[in-house]
C-alpha cells in the first residue's frame, strides 16, 4: 500500500483563506507585543554599559579645563545620576528622539541615522538578493547533481565563502577589481552610481551565498529521499513538478529560518565593509561613535539594528508559518 503520509501533509494547506489571514493576523500581534520586552532590555543593557564604560565623550588628548568640563557635562545632564539620566533618554525616546550627538555637534542622532540608514539597506538588500538569486538555486544544482564535479565545485566555493571573512574578502575585492584590473571604484558613494555598489554588494553577499548553497542543497537532499516523494514519483509525476511543487517548498524551511538573522546579520555586518569602501553608512557612524565614546550616537545605531533584528526574524517566522501548517497547528494559529 503506498504510503499517504506525505498526501495527508500536503492536504492540510488547504484551509479556508480568511482563517490563514486572521491566524497570521494574531500571531503576528503577539509576536510584537513579546518583542516589546526584548527591545526594552535591549535598550537598558545598551545605556548601562556605554555609561559603565571608561571614559566619556568629552575626554580628549589633552584634558579639558574642570570648570569647562562640567559645564558641558550640565549642559548635556551628564551631570545628573545614572537613573534620572535613562528616565530622560527612554522618555525623549518613545517620541521619537534619540537626543544629540556628543561629537558631531551640528546634527542629532536622528539626522545622522536618516542620512546613513539609507545607504546601509541598499547594500544589505542587494546583497542579500544576490545571495538569494545565486545560493538557492546553486544549492539546487549541487543537489541534483550529488557526487558529481558540480556538486564538488558548488560545495569548495561554499567552504570557501564560510572560511575566509569579510575582512579578508573585501581588500582581495578591492585589490583584484579595484586596482589592478581598474574595472570598479574602490571607495567612495556618488548616489544613482551603480560602480559603487558592486564591490561592498559581492563581498556581503558572498559569505551567504555559500551558507545558502549549503543549506539548499543538503535539505533538498533529504526531502527527495522522503517517502511521500517517492509515492509521487510511484504515481508518474513529472520530475520537474515533483521539485518545484512538492520538495523545494519543504527543502526551503531550513533557509527561510536561516535568511532572517541572515539579513540582519549583513546589515549589521555592513559596519567593516562600510569602513573598508569609504561608504557613507550607520556602519561608520556605529564605529566612530564607539571610538569617540559617543553615548547617544552608539545607542541609537543599537536600537536601529536591533529592532531590524527582531522585524526580520519576525518575517522569516511569518513565511515559516505560511510555508509549513504544522508552525500553525503547534502555535495555535
Amino acid at each position: 500500500m503506498p504510503d499517504r503520509s506525505g498526501f495527508a501533509e500536503a492536504a492540510s494547506f488547504f484551509v479556508p483563506a480568511e482563517f490563514v489571514a486572521v491566524t497570521m493576523l494574531a500571531f503576528t500581534a503577539r509576536r510584537l507585543l513579546g518583542a516589546i520586552p526584548t527591545l526594552a532590555v535591549i535598550v537598558t543593557l545598551s545605556f548601562l554599559m556605554t555609561r559603565l564604560a571608561p571614559g566619556g565623550p568629552f575626554d580628549e588628548e589633552q584634558a579639558l579645563a574642570p570648570e569647562i568640563r562640567a559645564n558641558l557635562e550640565a549642559a548635556y545632564g551628564l551631570d545628573q545620576p545614572l537613573a534620572v539620566q535613562f528616565g530622560r533618554y527612554v522618555a525623549g525616546l518613545l517620541q521619537g528622539d534619540f537626543g544629540p550627538s556628543y561629537k558631531f555637534r551640528d546634527f542629532t542622532v536622528t539626522e545622522l541615522i536618516s542620512s546613513g540608514l539609507p545607504v546601509s539597506l541598499t547594500i544589505g538588500s542587494a546583497a542579500i538578493l544576490l545571495a538569494i538569486l545565486v545560493g538557492i538555486p546553486a544549492g539546487i544544482w549541487a543537489a541534483l547533481r550529488q557526487h558529481r564535479l558540480a556538486d564538488r565545485l558548488v560545495m569548495s566555493l561554499a567552504v570557501a565563502g564560510i572560511s575566509v571573512p569579510i575582512f579578508v574578502i573585501a581588500p582581495f575585492l578591492a585589490l583584484v577589481f579595484g586596482i589592478w584590473l581598474r574595472w570598479l571604484p574602490v571607495a567612495g558613494w556618488t548616489p544613482g552610481r551603480a560602480s559603487d555598489l558592486v564591490l561592498p554588494v559581492a563581498t556581503l553577499a558572498f559569505p551567504v551565498i555559500a551558507y545558502l548553497a549549503r543549506l539548499t542543497r543538503g535539505s533538498l537532499l533529504e526531502v527527495l529521499r522522503a517517502p511521500w516523494i517517492r509515492a509521487a514519483r510511484a504515481r508518474g509525476l513529472p520530475a520537474m513538478r515533483i521539485l518545484l511543487a512538492h520538495a523545494l517548498p519543504a527543502a526551503l524551511l531550513p533557509v527561510i529560518s536561516y535568511l532572517g538573522p541572515a539579513v540582519a546579520a549583513v546589515l549589521s555586518g555592513s559596519l567593516v565593509v562600510e569602513t573598508i569602501f569609504g561608504l557613507p553608512g550607520m556602519g561608520r557612524h556605529l564605529v566612530q561613535g564607539a571610538l569617540n565614546r559617543d553615548y547617544t550616537l552608539v545607542m541609537g545605531m543599537v536600537i536601529v539594528y536591533a529592532t531590524l533584528m527582531i522585524v526580520l526574524n519576525l518575517a522569516a517566522d511569518l513565511v515559516y508559518a505560511w510555508l509549513d501548517p504544522r508552525i500553525r497547528r503547534e502555535r495555535q494559529l
